[in-house]
């Protein structure tokens, strides 16, 4: 897979993840480093749609821990059940938040932050990262993102089971 995405320049939302996530699996199949794989989404989620901040917490233990992301520093370690990346990971489920101000317990990593998604990646039923992405609007997540984005996190597992 070459270094570069190929995008559409005016597509929607929807047309830019169609375009984004064939080139993602592409880029992760033959890679069985879970640092480089998450390191490139990250990267190639960030560089599809701009987002304020893309990344990944890795189970460690009874907390999440900081992994391979975009933007600006981070919250190291979350939690278990803490913001919006611990309730991802105890509910086993998307939490789509179109205002953090009003997530109850939400941890402010960056005041910039307006609107977040999380979605947990799972190996043998468990939860053993999540995706966090960030954006600086409110309200800027929706299914559409929900249902690419836990496509993206599919197939994230399949590369950690062959």
């Amino acid at each position: 897979m070459a270094e570069t995405l190929f995008l559409p320049q005016a597509g929607s939302k929807e047309e830019i993840y169609e375009a984004l996530i064939p080139q993602v699996e592409a880029l992760i199949s033959g890679e069985q480093d879970l640092v480089a794989n998450l390191a490139n989404i990250a990267a190639a989620l960030r560089e599809a749609f701009g987002f304020f901040w893309v990344g990944f917490y890795v189970v460690q233990g009874q907390e999440l821990v900081l992994g391979p992301f975009q933007g600006p520093i981070a919250c190291t370690r979350i939690a278990y059940g803490r913001g919006v990346c611990g309730t991802a990971w105890k509910e086993k489920k998307t939490q789509l938040v179109p205002d953090v101000e009003a997530f109850p317990g939400h941890i402010a990593c960056s005041s910039a932050s307006k609107s977040e998604i999380v979605v947990p990646a799972f190996q043998d039923g468990e939860v053993f990262l999540v995706l966090d992405v960030d954006s600086d609007t409110l309200d800027d997540f929706d299914a559409v993102d929900q249902r690419y984005m836990e496509d993206l996190m599919g197939i994230l597992e399949k590369t950690r089971t062959t």
